[in-house]
């Protein structure tokens, strides 16, 4: 009887220790369950923020597609305007050229026909100067000479006619001359101004942005380019823009709105900026080749550029691979030349 007692206490005395243990394990496992629902989310959410970034760089992707497309339709429209003056300008000076030859051919032949009809009104004025000092004339000579007086005065009016005409055609001649000159002398005064002005500001934009940059040893000027080496710009195989080239970048978009302020609106000048790569070539998802990075890279320029403020449809960006090289070789620093960003300010 006691020790049946015993057992049943010591069977009372365990299951609280099995109840614990499986609601320690139960609560373990909502943990678990709770630690992968959290992970799931942030999982979900930080794959949703990526897509949404994939989005917005793809439409930024296709608007800077569409600028450029405008940029080359512009200037072959531009161009196309240009080659239709210099036909109209070329036609205008081949009528020119052959309205100087026919007049040249109607003065000889008015000039020919006034030497003739003079000869003949000579010839007739003698042979009726000789017919009237004889005395005795028949009907039929006073008819002919009645003709022949007839002739002259005819002949002499159409020299008259024939004269003006010439004298005419003659200053018409010399006001279209003197005009078609005046009118070239003031293009050809225009362009030489505009030419001057833009030359101005060239030198006043090369100047004070040379001597900004003239610290940075790293920075080139060759001719009227400003070179840029990439690596002070953009990582290796990247087209975005680091801090030590955005302060660069900095100065000479602020050099370049104080030049464009003085600038009149009629001067058509662009701010050029050409993307380089070096031979190495390159094959990424994002860069096939090294005319994908230096067009990316030119464009990246460009595009902080218009966020300083600098006017977007003053700009033109280009990018030519490993096509137009500064330097030959394939040494380190022949390849670090060629890495470069290029930026001049000229017309359009």
């Amino acid at each position: 009887m006691i020790g049946s007692k015993r057992r049943s206490r010591s069977a009372t005395n365990a299951w609280p220790g099995y109840v614990d243990a499986l609601s320690a394990l139960l609560m373990l496992v909502i943990f678990m369950l709770l630690i992968y629902v959290v992970s799931q989310l942030y999982l979900s959410q930080t794959l949703s923020d990526r897509n949404t970034e994939l989005f917005r760089l793809n439409q930024r992707l296709a608007e800077i597609s569409e600028l450029l497309g405008l940029e080359q339709s512009k200037t072959a429209a531009l161009e196309q305007e240009m080659a239709s003056v210099q036909n109209d300008y070329s036609a205008s000076l081949a009528r020119n050229d052959e309205l100087q030859d026919r007049l040249e051919a109607s003065r000889n032949q008015l000039m020919q026909q006034s030497a003739d009809a003079e000869a003949r009104a000579e010839r007739l004025a003698s042979m009726g100067d000789e017919l009237e000092e004889k005395d005795q004339l028949s009907a039929s000579q006073q008819a002919m000479i009645m003709r022949l007086s007839n002739q002259i005065a005819s002949l002499r009016e159409q020299l008259r006619q024939i004269t003006a005409a010439l004298r005419l055609q003659e200053q018409e001649t010399a006001d279209k001359e003197s005009e078609l000159a005046d009118v070239s002398r003031r293009l050809n005064t225009l362009l030489a101004e505009r030419v001057s002005e833009l030359e101005q500001y060239q030198s006043e934009f090369f100047s004070r942005l040379r001597n900004i940059l003239e610290t940075n040893e790293n920075i080139r000027v060759v001719g009227d380019r400003f070179l840029l080496p990439s690596e002070l710009l953009f990582a290796s195989g990247s087209a975005q823009l680091g801090e030590a080239g955005k302060r660069e970048l900095d100065k000479l978009a602020t050099v370049l709105l104080d030049v464009v302020g003085a600038i009149p609106a009629d001067i058509d000048w662009i701010l050029r900026i050409d993307g380089h790569t070096d031979i190495i070539p390159i094959n990424t998802p994002q860069f096939p080749s090294n005319w994908e990075l230096s067009t990316a890279r030119a464009v990246a320029v460009v595009r902080y550029l218009a966020d300083q403020g600098v006017p977007e449809r003053r700009m033109v960006a280009a990018g030519f691979g490993e096509f137009v090289p500064v330097a030959e070789g394939t040494t380190a620093d022949a390849l670090q030349k060629n890495r470069r960003i290029e930026l001049k300010l000229t017309d359009r």
